[in-house]
């Protein structure tokens, strides 16, 4: 969805969840579903389990017209030169522009396994290196030298070079002050696993920022949490995985979200962590009518939040709410 004043991206299913045979088939649905909605493009994972991200983003440009893949690029998975002369060649071959979601850390023993001990803030300083020589390589009509800590690059030049109109859109976590610094460093959108939003009110209005979210809506307020119960019961192997990876996890949203389901009220809340403390998403949730969560949605984007990364649609239907609750939201925002 982009209606003019935000971005909103779906994001594509994981492989580990589906039979092999039939995950191109799932994601190609995904992606129609989610640019009938209007979306601006779709998130597509990457970490040790899943499938080569690029692959996915190629199944996405095959299957829709305009929808543009946000693929989550690592660094430690691919070299910078790689990963602009795939950007480079997408566009070479379906003149479709990319996104990028630069991901810094991910699950630490993914890295581990790979021989990657790097700490966390140092992976930020690696990931500012990494994307400018990816930008510089997909920008520049010559050839490209740097000279950082962690990479180097000498007279390198990108062929096929990349039309201008194609540059990749930038995203990256900015849920630690290291990769909020990036992040401004980089001109990339800071994307947060968000807190309610009544705890940005008041604190000015950010800039090149978004968030994380899934949505369970309907007309009524019961309906909403009837449905949001049945897509996530009650999960003890859930929740003992959830604490499992918080004992071996150093990511600063992984532990802001944790301190935030500890703490939350008793009462009915939009607010929704039960997901992610039952180890089946990494994002809040929204739940409620049409009114009340576009309420919600609202104030984020009062806020100054212009991009939102929406969890796995279920069905068809999650995307089309999604589209109904935006469309109220930025009517809302726009009276205040």
């Amino acid at each position: 969805m982009s209606l003019s004043a935000v971005d909103v991206f779906s994001t594509a299913p994981q492989s580990a969840d589906i039979e092999p045979g039939a995950y191109a088939d799932r994601c190609a649905e995904v992606a129609r579903w989610s640019e009938e909605a209007g979306c601006t493009g779709i998130l597509i994972y990457t970490d040790n389990r899943l499938i080569d991200p690029w692959l996915v983003a190629q199944i996405v440009i095959q299957n829709t017209e305009r929808l543009c893949p946000l693929v989550a690029t690592q660094p430690v998975y691919m070299h910078p030169y790689s990963a602009a002369k795939m950007i480079a060649s997408l566009g070479y071959l379906y003149h479709r522009r990319i996104f990028l979601n630069m991901v810094a850390g991910g699950f630490r023993n993914d890295l581990l396994a790979l021989g990657d001990p790097t700490p966390h803030d140092e992976r930020y300083d690696r990931l500012r290196e990494y994307t400018t020589i990816v930008q510089e390589l997909l920008a520049s009509e010559g050839p490209v030298s740097f000279s950082g800590r962690h990479y180097r690059v000498r007279n390198l030049r990108l062929q096929p070079p990349l039309p201008r109109e194609l540059l990749p859109g930038l995203l990256m976590s900015g849920s630690s002050e290291a990769g909020q610094a990036t992040a401004r460093a980089l001109g990339a959108v800071a994307v947060e696993y968000p807190k309610p939003p009544g705890e940005y009110e008041g604190l000015g209005n950010r800039e090149r920022a978004g968030i994380r979210i899934g949505l369970v809506v309907d007309d009524a307020e019961e309906d909403a949490w009837k449905a949001a119960w049945e897509r996530f019961p009650p999960d003890r192997k859930g929740q003992i995985a959830h604490k499992l990876a918080m004992k071996v996890s150093d990511s600063h949203w992984h532990r802001q979200l944790s301190d935030l389901g500890r703490a939350a009220s008793e009462g009915r809340s939009p607010y929704w962590l039960w997901p992610f403390e039952n180890y089946k998403t990494f994002c809040p949730y929204l739940v409620g009518s049409y009114e009340r969560v576009a309420e919600e949605v609202a104030r984020y984007i009062r806020s100054g939040f212009t991009t939102f990364i929406l969890d796995i649609p279920a069905q068809r239907r999650d995307l089309q709410a999604a589209g109904r609750v935006f469309r109220l939201a930025l009517d809302k925002a726009a009276r205040d």
